[in-house]
């Protein structure tokens, strides 16, 4: 397992978080469910990060993978009057890394981030770390403070 830009910021911060490694498929339609049931995590806090433009400017959406984005919410978020999902060349250049392996944190620029609310009170959510086939394990609290991220209604 590589030491993604993800795990180095988040043990930097001395953030201990969990690691689960599954069989990642290129093809599944839905990588985030895929990774859900591959690790038999429930879907709505195995998380997807999603890159996105509101009125042009980057940003980063933290989201249960079993929903979609509201791009008019994701807007509203961000304090812009358009959201548009980020093209795939623009977001792994960003972020540096490979859609289906684009954790929130350790990009390589820094975005402003919200995690999807209905997800902050949980115990413990899972998302991306950085490579395809790694989930991490954080409480969505430690995620917001270590992103400087938003809790914010984003999904449809």
């Amino acid at each position: 397992m590589a030491a993604t830009q993800g795990l180095k910021e988040l043990a930097s911060k001395g953030v201990a978080v969990s690691l689960h490694p599954y069989a990642y498929d290129p093809n599944a339609d839905a990588v985030g469910l895929a990774a859900a049931a591959a690790l038999g995590l429930d879907p709505a806090l195995t998380l997807k990060t999603l890159m996105v433009e509101v009125d042009g400017k980057p940003a980063c959406c933290v989201i249960p993978s079993d929903q979609q984005l509201s791009m008019k919410r994701v807007a509203a978020a961000f304090g812009g009057k358009q959201a548009a999902m980020m093209a795939v060349p623009k977001a792994e250049k960003l972020t540096g890394y490979r859609v289906g392996g684009i954790s929130p944190f350790g990009q390589k620029r820094k975005v402003p981030v919200a995690l999807e609310i209905s997800v902050s009170a949980a115990a413990k959510v899972w998302i991306n770390a950085g490579q395809r086939g790694l989930l991490l394990g954080v409480a969505p609290q430690t995620a917001l403070a270590v992103l400087e991220a938003q809790a914010a209604d984003l999904i449809a």
